[in-house]
């Protein structure tokens, strides 16, 4: 994942039209409707011999700098990458993981190392209660709150695992914010805490970017549709206007195509007809806002363009299998944002 993938179209001939990036409109709809925010964070001194294990955490992602030394990561399923200082890791799916000095070191749970809190801030500690004064490994970590919005489609498509080379062309401007963590980690300078916290939600975003920007690695007929600029402006137009209760010729002279090749090609791609990816987008954003607990049912219906709360139920239980109120009452608070030092020695 170090390497810039570049995607080929082609013309209504079939012949080849060149590299093809996502259009910025996209994009930037994907980053605005994502939530992307640090539940617990915590800073790793670790001694020659360490290995920390991380539960699962759905719902959530995973987030990984290594500031100085190396590390092997292990995936649930066992695969392994190896880890040197500067790289970051992006686990989006938030699945079980272990970081390790070496393959053999059994891992203990990042939750039974003492921990030292002050508040949001990350205190002073003797990192490594060994003989070596020094720690061999220091690392930066944190959970976060990951949603991508109207978008969640693509969030289920990306890889379990986002190793990041900073250097390379696929992450630009990734490498600066990498530095200045670098930087917050080992000088624990005052409110250093508060800001690698800012900073790795900075990062964790643009390895987002940097993965649609490049595509999404070809992964599904959704991906295919927005690299197509004949679909592409009827999707921006869904989901900038969910409320609205298009109709296929509608969205067809968004993409100045017929209604006939509009409906068949989106159907080919994508799945399923154009009125019903409309539908499931709706219902994904009730989803999404009721859980929040912020809106009414009421106020969503209203939003999502439904003349009655009683229609907007009907439609929400049809695609979901659960009326609305339910969907709020599964929706779970979000813990405070903390960040804390975990001690970690051997």
């Amino acid at each position: 994942m170090t390497e810039r993938l570049h995607y080929v179209t082609e013309t209504p001939d079939g012949e080849a039209a060149g590299p093809f990036a996502l259009s910025s409109d996209l994009i930037s709809e994907l980053l605005t409707s994502m939530r992307l925010r640090g539940v617990q964070y915590r800073r790793v001194h670790a001694g020659p011999r360490f290995g920390l294990a991380f539960d699962a955490g759905p719902g959530h992602a995973a987030f990984h700098f290594l500031a100085v030394g190396s590390a092997v990561l292990r995936t649930a399923n066992g695969t392994i990458h190896e880890l040197t200082a500067g790289d970051a890791v992006f686990l989006p799916h938030g699945e079980s993981h272990q970081l390790l000095s070496d393959r053999d070191i059994p891992a203990r749970g990042i939750g039974s190392f003492p921990t030292a809190a002050l508040g949001n801030a990350i205190g002073d500690v003797n990192a490594c209660p060994s003989l070596d004064p020094n720690p061999s490994a220091i690392l930066f970590n944190g959970t976060m709150e990951f949603d991508l919005g109207g978008m969640r489609g693509l969030g289920r498509l990306m890889p379990d695992v986002m190793l990041v080379d900073a250097t390379g062309e696929r992450y630009p401007g990734l490498l600066p914010v990498l530095t200045s963590m670098r930087r917050e980690v080992c000088s624990a300078r005052v409110g250093f805490a508060g800001i690698l916290a800012r900073l790795a939600e900075v990062a964790a975003a643009m390895i987002v970017r940097g993965w649609v920007e490049c595509g999404c690695d070809d992964t599904s007929g959704l991906v295919a549709a927005l690299r197509d600029p004949r679909l592409a402006r009827a999707i921006l137009a869904l989901h900038r206007r969910p409320g609205h209760h298009w109709t296929v010729a509608e969205l067809a002279a968004e993409c100045n195509v017929s209604r006939s090749v509009f409906a068949d090609r989106f159907h080919t791609t994508i799945g399923m007809p154009p009125l019903r990816y409309a539908t499931e987008l709706r219902m994904l954003l009730a989803s999404q806002w009721l859980a929040q607990g912020t809106l009414s049912v009421q106020s969503v219906a209203q939003r999502l363009g439904y003349t009655s709360q009683a229609a907007f139920s009907r439609a929400f239980k049809r695609v979901t299998g659960q009326p609305p109120g339910a969907s709020r009452a599964t929706s779970r608070p979000v813990a405070a944002n903390t960040a804390d030092t975990a001690d970690v020695g051997g």
